[in-house]
């Protein structure tokens, strides 16, 4: 019997650290919405690579179609979020763009990291002597 209680006791610790953590899953392109709201009609293909990155598919069969595609997750179980941004061309011009994406993602993440590691993070301060 006390040859039990320490693997089982392993197992319980073991599976309860996902209970009380539920890490988000964050895959695919996360677009900044200060490059978004850069997005103009007329644009090229390198400008917009530049300005939002390559994108996440690039349909062969759709040449003037890009997509920038995000997921988000929080924990093994929890429901699947996705973003999809659609970017249409017309020849090597941006025509229109539409969909939605993470647009206040990364503020969001940087407030909870804060929030859950408190003032040991170095901040970014502009006003800060280097």
């Amino acid at each position: 019997m006390r040859k039990l209680i320490a693997p089982l006791l392993t197992v319980f610790l073991a599976t309860g650290c996902s209970v009380l953590y539920k890490q988000p899953i964050y895959q695919g392109a996360l677009v900044d919405p200060d490059n978004v709201s850069q997005l103009q009609a007329g644009m090229n293909r390198q400008q917009v690579s530049a300005l939002l990155g390559t994108p996440s598919i690039q349909d062969p069969f759709h040449h003037d179609r890009w997509d920038y595609t995000a997921t988000e997750r929080v924990g093994r179980t929890g429901k699947t979020e996705i973003h999809n941004l659609v970017l249409f061309f017309e020849g090597d011009s941006l025509a229109r763009w539409e969909g939605d994406y993470f647009p206040d993602r990364d503020k969001e993440l940087i407030g909870n990291v804060r929030r859950q590691f408190g003032p040991n993070l170095p901040r970014q301060d502009s006003n800060r002597r280097r």
